[in-house]
């Protein structure tokens, strides 16, 4: 594979999120954005038929090098992220209209997309760390594009807490360039056997700062407060890509540092282990008890996401090959369903202005596509069949039992099955309202404005995928294998 072909899905989007920014016009502006999408989308899954290996891009003094590789997790997460990123963007085109500033939410759009890229074709932890930070200051205009001064309050959070925990992972580039035998990321780990032994706990120290600061990304626990700040304030499209794309950039650095430099083997049993598990069954059950205490309705996603994305850190660090595969799909699961989530809510607020869970009585009758949009994406999240978030769970269930984790197993599916019950609390009682608002409902107290087929089509296509997925699994299974079987050879 030459160069070219893994810079064309950076840079494509990158130079087209610029370009698009002088573009003034809706209609020409629509067309360039689709296009520009699909033809990323087409770009990212050629690349799947491509031969595989490191390319390097630019290589800087003292051996430093920028490396771009195509193996089987990037192009996982890569194409999952092109195709939901152009159904968002379909979604946006209507639903803009009432933000303003339209081409500049756009250019930022594409561009925080191409940085994205970057991060999963990363072939080292340098790479990765520069389009990390790339990504996090491409993505400050989604969060502050409504120009309120709580917007940029949450923009200021956003950024704060993205750099702080980029700069623990790049405390451990530093740390872990003397104990690597290659800068390339490798399935299993590039620890040196003998150096590593020698100092240990000091390297067990260093992951779990890396983990930690690449989990704030994610929402872990501790550094989880920036993401209920930031997602009430940001248009609903913006809300969505943050909540179920960006989110799992995190996911993706923890699993290379996890998987591809220490390398799970080194950090099994370990006290290490150990705290980063504890972290994310807290960030679950703090998040799932958050949310159901909360009334406005974007801030309740935003700690639903919380909760949700540490059920993906739980299944990758328990070590097991059904673990890390439930932890893979619960990142792909989640994508879409809290996108589907994040949109829905998006049209009811487009339609009815109203925030407030409090407030959403009765409005399944004027608008039951989206409700049902809103109920099939809830079903996933809580982990009801036939929904792909019964199939994430259930793996990640029998990952934990299987893994020789002794208490902290059972302590983590238990965990989870609380998670469960109190996502089902602040979900659905939405639904049941929405729905059946009870007698002496006044239906004609909700406003009606009709959706466009824009925003229906987009909708209903990620709550499809979300129901058609989680009937039919094995249509990712080669992909996960790929990820998987190297990690657990045999």
């Amino acid at each position: 594979m030459t160069g070219i072909w893994l810079l064309l899905p950076i840079l494509f989007p990158l130079a087209g999120g610029i370009g698009v920014l002088g573009i003034h016009s809706s209609r020409i502006r629509r067309m360039v954005i689709f296009t520009l999408l699909a033809v990323q989308l087409a770009l990212v899954f050629g690349i799947g038929g491509q031969a595989e290996g490191p390319v390097t891009v630019l290589s800087l003094a003292g051996g430093v090098r920028l490396v771009l590789q195509a193996d089987a997790l990037g192009r996982l997460f890569a194409g999952l992220i092109c195709a939901v990123w152009l159904a968002v963007a379909v979604f946006a085109f209507e639903y803009m209209n009432h933000e303003g500033h339209r081409e500049r939410f756009f250019g930022f759009y594409l561009m925080t997309l191409g940085a994205m890229m970057g991060v999963c074709f990363a072939g080292n932890l340098v790479t990765l760390y520069l389009f990390y930070e790339i990504m996090t200051l491409l993505s400050v205009p989604l969060v502050l594009h409504i120009g309120t001064r709580k917007a940029f309050e949450a923009a200021y959070r956003y950024l704060g807490f993205s750099v702080a925990g980029a700069a623990l992972g790049l405390l451990g580039l530093f740390v872990l360039q003397g104990y690597c035998t290659t800068d390339l990321f490798t399935p299993g780990g590039v620890l040196d056997a003998l150096r590593a032994g020698e100092d240990r706990e000091l390297l067990l120290g260093v992951f779990l700062v890396m983990a930690i600061g690449f989990g704030c990304k994610a929402g872990m626990f501790p550094l989880h407060a920036w993401l209920p700040i930031a997602h009430p304030v940001a248009p609903a499209p913006a809300s969505a890509v943050l909540s179920g794309l960006i989110t799992k950039m995190g996911v993706l650095a923890l699993i290379r540092v996890v998987y591809y430099l220490f390398g799970w083997s080194f950090l099994d049993g370990t006290w290490a282990q150990r705290t980063v598990l504890v972290l994310a069954l807290i960030t679950v059950f703090m998040g799932s008890s958050l949310a159901l205490r909360e009334d406005t309705l974007k801030k309740r996603l935003a700690y639903s996401t919380v909760s949700q994305v540490s059920y993906v850190i739980f299944g990758l660090m328990l070590f097991h090959p059904l673990a890390l595969e439930g932890a893979l799909l619960q990142a792909v699961f989640h994508a879409i369903g809290k996108n589907a989530l994040f949109m829905a809510t998006g049209a009811i607020i487009y339609q009815t202005h109203l925030t407030q869970v409090s407030q959403l009585r009765g409005v399944g009758g004027a608008y039951s596509i989206t409700m049902w949009c809103f109920a099939l994406a809830s079903l996933s999240l809580v982990g009801i069949p036939p929904t792909g978030g019964f199939v994430s769970k259930w793996f990640l269930a029998e990952g934990a039992l299987a893994a020789d984790g002794g208490p902290m197993a059972f302590w983590g599916v238990g965990v989870l099955m609380v998670s469960a019950l109190l996502t089902a609390g602040y979900l659905l009682p939405i639904v049941v309202r929405a729905f059946f608002p009870g007698k002496g409902f006044d239906h004609k107290a909700v406003i009606r404005q009709q959706n466009t087929w824009l925003m229906w089509i987009t909708l209903c296509l990620l709550t499809g995928a979300v129901v058609v997925l989680g009937m039919f699994p094995g249509v990712l299974e080669p992909a996960l294998q790929g990820i998987v079987g190297p990690m657990f050879p045999g």
